[in-house]
């Protein structure tokens, strides 16, 4: 058992080991992010820790992993919108210039974020919005989790 879960983010997700994991979707794991200075971020997860992009992956599994994104996307509006009326819209992103693995960034995004940052892209929020406790994935964010999840549970169900 990997003791940081982080270190090995997708092999945890297979092994059942990691916390985060919302749920098992056909290409990949959507898992809510490490930090939630806006409420809801969600990252889905590739379920091939050798996959590097999006074109290392066959045809049709790469086509399921963009349905994966989108649904889980959805997922995250309709949660998000339900808890808070200044919800807006929700920005999708594969980069892939940190880990060295596949995966797509879901962030929500609100009418209360400040007006200096509310046009700009999440990675130029300031950098203590990433490192402070007080952002930190925790207990206090079960009830978001749950509404993620019973999202993607109905959407996946109306989908079969």
């Amino acid at each position: 058992m990997v003791d940081n879960w982080r270190a090995d983010r997708i092999g945890s997700a297979l092994r059942g080991e990691n916390p985060a994991v919302l749920r098992r979707l056909d290409a990949g794991f959507a898992v809510i992010g490490d930090v939630q200075f806006l409420p809801g971020y969600c990252v889905l997860l590739v379920d091939d820790p050798d996959v590097e992009r999006l074109s290392d992956l066959p045809r049709a599994k790469r086509l399921a992993f963009l349905s994966d994104m989108e649904q889980l996307a959805e997922a995250v509006e309709r949660a998000c919108r339900k808890r808070d009326a200044a919800f807006r819209r929700v920005n999708l992103e594969i980069l892939g210039n940190t880990d060295g693995f596949l995966h797509a960034h879901v962030w929500p995004r609100y009418a209360w974020e400040s007006a200096d940052l509310v046009r700009v892209p999440v990675w130029l929020y300031p950098r203590d919005r990433w490192s402070h406790e007080q952002f930190a994935l925790g207990p206090r964010h079960d009830p978001l989790r749950e509404a993620i999840s019973g999202e993607l549970d109905q959407l996946r169900a109306a989908a079969s």
